[in-house]
């Protein structure tokens, strides 16, 4: 990707208002798209509903401020466009609203950004296309670790919601020949919500429907910003997850203890994360920062 111009959906939101500022000190220029205002200075929001494709279209070809009239000519779309808005789970609206909003806001997303011959898209995705974060009852994974090959089959509106989007993102990357990449995001936490993981390592089993993994806020960011500057890759899909797993004792011992029936497919890292993030390691380079017992006294 050439420029730095940027149009992120759905910065305002718990993902968001961590990516979008690790964007800006990259020396990124942010375009914030949501429902509600993100509080950064020097980053606009444009209100849009981008389950309406006029106004999707619209928000990849508008000035972010007054200055741009200043150029004295229309504005043309980014460079590349991120987008995280979505309804980010059940339980907020009735299932069949989950399901269209974010089907149909990231079908408009996706076509209006490659009818204007934007070439780099990244989606959010979701652990939750592994079937098991959103299930009824207690369901097993099919095998360890989880990786980017698996067979995702969730039973739930929003866990559907994101494989097709991965399907709508992969369509779109083909016909266009543009690289669009798709980042199943783990559990997302924020600096200030480590204090409970304590009680986790003492309780393993609360931790199941996230494969005992997760993402710091702040370590997404830079995955995002990994995705944005490595091109040529087509269609992709990326877990977005830190390194380790979210227990004290280590991960071959632990799955043995708490799925004994499901098999482990691979050879695993001493504290690898079930949910693993091997290959944006090694195809992007991730690094992660923030360890989960940094901020987590023993």
């Amino acid at each position: 990707m050439t420029g730095k111009r940027i149009v992120f959906t759905g910065g305002t939101g718990k993902a968001g208002r961590h990516a979008v500022p690790h964007l800006v000190a990259h020396g990124y220029s942010v375009l914030n798209v949501d429902l509600k205002p993100l509080d950064l200075p020097g980053v606009p929001t444009l209100i849009a509903d981008l389950t309406d494709s006029g106004q999707a279209f619209n928000a990849l070809t508008t000035h972010p401020t007054f200055t741009g009239f200043e150029h004295g000519h229309p504005p043309g779309p980014p460079d590349a466009v991120v987008h995280f808005a979505a309804i980010p789970r059940v339980l907020i609206e009735p299932d069949n609203v989950t399901f269209a909003t974010n089907v149909i806001s990231t079908y408009n997303v996706i076509e209006a950004a490659m009818k204007l011959g934007v070439r780099k898209v990244v989606i959010a995705s979701s652990e939750t296309t592994y079937g098991v974060c959103f299930a009824e009852g207690d369901k097993d994974f099919h095998s360890f670790p989880l990786e980017e090959d698996y067979d995702i089959d969730p039973m739930d509106s929003y866990g559907l919601s994101k494989v097709c989007n991965e399907k709508t993102a992969r369509a779109f990357a083909m016909r266009y020949k543009a690289d669009i990449y798709a980042l199943r995001i783990g559990n997302v936490i924020e600096p200030h919500e480590y204090g409970p993981f304590k009680g986790y390592a003492a309780n393993p089993p609360v931790r199941k429907r996230n494969a005992w993994s997760y993402i710091d806020a702040r370590d997404l960011g830079e995955i995002v910003r990994l995705c944005l500057e490595k091109d040529g890759l087509g269609f992709q899909v990326f877990n977005a997850t830190n390194d380790t797993i979210t227990l004290n004792i280590p991960t071959k011992e632990a799955l043995k203890r708490l799925a004994p029936k499901t098999p482990v497919t691979r050879e695993m890292g001493e504290f690898e994360a079930p949910l693993s993030n091997r290959k944006i390691r090694e195809v992007l380079g991730f690094k992660e920062a923030h360890d989960w017992r940094r901020y987590v006294s023993s």
